[in-house]
């Protein structure tokens, strides 16, 4: 048989629909044992010049079968293919499953705000790690062992207490770690938010909550410095009629230390049941870094003052929006979350 007949004839022979039969048919012409492979045994049969002409018209056969098997191959996959869309068409009439929205929780809202706001004074923003030694949880800032102030700090422990390893009570262990890795103790301006962790004892308070504490070290630093920012602060959160006021109080780490209180947002200091008819509402604790901890930490406190302030992102995020059980936060409720998707402004909840 001729080179050209036998081109015809695979020709004819792959008009089939049948992918399993291309492939015998291709291996019956162009396998080890093909018709195409044992035309080429002939070649030592031949002169030289009869090689040459033989040979390109050999392998035009080749390239051309091996061009006609593989079209038909894919013509063959695109069909099955298409069939197959077919038979599975969606009909995209038919209404869709509505998606959910999401939106971003009310305790990262005031996160963020709070950390734009003190990145644009020249703070830098410092997170520590959730879990802590007793040294830097409480001896490094000037809780002792045996200090009753511990008491109202009981937390969570590793194993046992003995171990001295807990789950942090107050992001101030932050400031440790970033007074401590300071190695030239130069002035410092930081805020640490995070996840703290205490033993909830009563019906009022949560098992973990987060803070959102601020560190100053500087020289010639004041408790007019501290009021002063703290002033910034609560107007930009909670509005600019909010007013604050100091009352005396008492922290192992701040001395002086203070309790702040803001102008009840709700009667605008006129007394309402929200602030017990007191027309103020305490809201963090702060003061003068006491001596001890600058020493503990490597701060010559005969140089350097500094302040220290920590409110509690849970208590803000509640008055900002209006949330009446703190429970609501850690709910992971949708329904409760997408409230907050528009409400940046307190003058809604005042309205």
């Amino acid at each position: 048989m001729d080179l050209k007949s036998l081109k015809e004839e695979i020709s004819k022979r792959i008009n089939t629909d049948d992918l399993q039969k291309i492939n015998e048919i291709k291996t019956e012409y162009l396998g080890k044992k093909g018709s195409i492979t044992e035309l080429s045994k002939k070649m030592k049969e031949l002169s030289n010049e009869e090689k040459k002409e033989f040979g390109k018209k050999l392998n035009e056969l080749k390239k051309a079968a091996n061009d006609m098997f593989e079209n038909k191959r894919k013509e063959i996959e695109q069909a099955l293919l298409n069939k197959k869309l077919a038979s599975e068409k969606i009909d995209i009439t038919l209404p869709s499953r509505k998606t959910v929205r999401g939106s971003k929780h009310p305790l990262s809202r005031v996160q963020e705000e709070l950390e734009d706001l003190f990145v644009s004074l020249g703070y830098d923003v410092y997170e520590g790690p959730e879990i802590e030694s007793d040294e830097n949880c409480f001896q490094r800032l000037n809780l002792p062992s045996g200090h009753p102030a511990r008491d109202s700090q009981d937390t969570f422990y590793l194993e046992n207490e003995e171990d001295k390893y807990l789950l942090r009570t107050q992001t101030s262990t932050a400031q440790v770690h970033a007074m401590l890795e300071n190695e030239n103790k130069e002035p410092m301006r930081i805020v640490c938010p995070g996840k703290t962790y205490r033993r909830d004892d009563d019906a009022t308070h949560s098992h973990q909550f987060m803070q959102f504490e601020g560190l100053v070290i500087g020289e010639d630093i004041s408790l007019a410095n501290l009021k002063a920012t703290l002033e910034l602060f609560s107007k930009k959160l909670l509005g600019e009629k909010t007013e604050i006021r100091f009352r005396p109080s008492y922290f192992p780490f701040t001395e002086p230390s203070v309790e702040v209180d803001v102008t009840c947002f709700k009667c605008h200091g006129k007394g309402c049941n929200l602030c017990k008819e007191s027309g103020w509402i305490e809201v963090l604790g702060a003061g003068i870094v006491h001596p001890n901890v600058l020493r503990m930490n490597g701060y010559d406190p005969e140089k350097y003052t500094g302040f220290a302030f920590g409110p509690g992102l849970d208590r803000f995020a509640m008055f900002k929006y209006g949330i009446t059980d703190i429970r609501y936060l850690y709910g992971n409720d949708i329904r409760f979350l997408k409230q907050f998707d528009r409400k940046d402004d307190i003058n809604e909840i005042k309205s």
